[in-house]
């Protein structure tokens, strides 16, 4: 790039901006142009964070947009992802959007639409691709090292989605507790719920390891503590012309994945024609099995290299070159994936198995 790619921050509903503002920080080509939120507090620690000049905070999303920027991040509460994509998306100005991708199958082509009409490209970040394991995995399936891929196994969650912010600062369990009634995390309106939160992750790199493929039908089932508007648990099942393949997602893990794996341990187990892939989150290394060799090894995680380290490092260069997304950040991965998501939620709530949704 001759010039620093100019990069702006809008909605602070989601821990992950500041993660997000992190990576363009530290990016050698990228600067922060500009954070914008309603509510001045939320960006207060980036503010400190990042030393963000006053000139370049905004509350009205119009004036953060008239920087021009390159890239526009977007970590909006689950049920705003469409309409912030509709409200940015007319600038012409390409588009990262935090995890999931939306909260309906209707809001993410919505989504896809916006972007399509103004000619602005549109990638969703899922923090589990960046992952050197989940990584290393797909390269292995590719190399046919397990064969055709029948299953995929998924086990992801944390915690609970207030016991961290940016940069995984915890949080206590008092505070947790005084936060959940006005989060938007455990509001269902607003996208709320670890099925909403997590199976996106496991759909959707589910698709990528299958290379596109969709399931058939989807049954799934939810369990949340009393008193809760959204679940806490959510098991999903998907039949595919090949197998069946399982989901779990769960907010209530005994230890959170990144600091101590709990178990069941979070992460992938995927099963071929000829072998196995266990990748677990934050490990070194997966662990093969194939029938050939049927003793368990572990090989290590293919070196992370640029451009390809993280989102903002990713998503600014295959904008600024044309260049492909990685498979969970393309819209066409990401929508089987929501696919998935919606079916599942429609699914728990009816009590029975489902055709996946068009």
């Amino acid at each position: 790039m001759s010039k620093p790619a100019r990069v702006v921050g809008i909605n602070f509903d989601h821990m992950h901006m500041g993660d997000l503002l992190r990576q363009v920080a530290d990016h050698p080509e990228a600067e922060i142009a500009g954070i914008c939120d309603a509510d001045p507090a939320r960006m207060q620690a980036a503010v400190a964070s990042f030393d963000i000049a006053p000139d370049k905070v905004f509350t009205d999303v119009a004036a953060c947009m008239a920087l021009a920027p390159d890239l526009v991040i977007l970590c909006p509460a689950t049920a705003d992802h469409a309409r912030f994509v509709e409200m940015v998306a007319p600038y012409g100005r390409n588009i990262l959007v935090e995890k999931p991708f939306a909260a309906s199958l209707a809001d993410a082509d919505r989504m896809i639409a916006a972007c399509a009409a103004s000619g602005a490209r549109l990638a969703i970040n899922w923090p589990l691709a960046w992952y050197p394991c989940h990584v290393t995995t797909k390269r292995l399936i590719d190399d046919g090292v397990i064969g055709d891929l029948r299953e995929v196994h998924f086990y992801d969650g944390n915690r609970g989605p207030l016991f961290h912010l940016a940069d995984k600062v915890t949080v206590t369990a008092d505070e947790v507790e005084q936060q959940k009634p006005t989060s938007w995390w455990y509001k269902a309106a607003s996208g709320g719920g670890s099925l909403l939160d997590y199976l996106g992750y496991g759909a959707t790199l589910g698709t990528w390891f299958m290379n596109g493929a969709a399931p058939l039908d989807v049954t799934a089932t939810t369990w949340g503590a009393p008193g809760l508007e959204v679940d806490e648990h959510s098991i999903t099942v998907l039949r595919y012309a090949q197998g069946l393949s399982k989901m779990e997602t769960r907010w209530g893990t005994l230890t959170d994945p990144w600091t101590q794996q709990p178990q069941p341990k979070c992460g992938f187990v995927l099963v071929g024609s000829h072998g196995t892939i266990s990748s677990y989150d934050f490990e070194p290394h997966v662990t093969v099995q194939t029938r050939a060799a049927p003793t368990p090894v572990q090989v290590p995680n293919d070196p992370v290299t640029a451009p390809d380290r993280g989102p903002v490092e990713h998503v600014l260069h295959a904008f600024a070159t044309g260049g492909a997304l990685r498979g969970p950040l393309d819209p066409v991965i990401a929508r089987v994936g929501q696919q998935i998501v919606d079916t599942a939620h429609a699914s728990a709530r009816a009590g029975r198995t489902l055709p996946l949704m068009a």
